[in-house]
């Protein structure tokens, strides 16, 4: 990641269109970390305060298109998209229904939660939407509420405290993890006494 950040540091005139580039690249399950932008976005905005607005709107409007795209994908293509290789593994019918359950249940509060779990859930949660048909308003206005909290907590986050963050952030998403898997065992086993 440092050569990255120096690279772009290194070209901050273009840096707003190489994230806004990049994160385009994530909605297409190309692994690009939404993380990775953020920080480095922020950093580069405290380091050079000129390109401040420039550089949230890239991550920001990044992330929110990346989103869009994965949800179309799901939704433009559905069943079809696991005959591509590249998709064949990412998402099992299985997931794919309680995600959808967890939709119709939860709706916005799903989205919200979910854009904090890292390691390629949140693709899996955009793509699941759009295979499980869930209505275009409907997903684009719950993930726009989703990703401008998650995308104002951690830029601002990263913007004031850099790099000492970090490792806050990790501990913080190992956490919210593991109450998020608390969350699913409780549902899941409700769901199993009441059938």
């Amino acid at each position: 990641m440092e050569e990255l950040l120096q690279y772009i540091q290194a070209n901050i005139q273009y840096a707003h269109y190489i994230i806004f580039g990049a994160l385009l690249l994530a909605g297409f399950n190309i692994p690009v970390s939404e993380d990775a932008m953020l920080f480095i976005s922020a950093i580069l905005a405290s380091q050079n305060p000129e390109f401040l607005v420039h550089l949230f709107l890239a991550v920001y409007l990044g992330a929110y298109f990346s989103d869009l795209i994965c949800y179309s994908l799901g939704r433009l293509l559905g069943p079809k998209l696991f005959e591509i290789r590249f998709f064949a593994n990412m998402v099992s019918q299985e997931r794919i229904d309680k995600i959808s359950a967890y939709y119709h249940q939860y709706g916005v509060v799903t989205l919200i939660l979910g854009r904090f779990i890292p390691f390629g859930v949140r693709n899996a949660l955009f793509l699941t939407a759009g295979l499980g048909k869930m209505q275009f308003i409907k997903f684009a206005l719950s993930d726009w509420l989703a990703c401008t909290i998650s995308t104002v907590v951690f830029f601002t986050l990263y913007y004031h405290y850099g790099e000492s963050v970090i490792d806050y952030i990790k501990q913080g998403n190992m956490i919210f993890f593991a109450i998020a898997l608390i969350f699913l065992g409780v549902f899941w086993y409700r769901k199993k006494q009441a059938a």
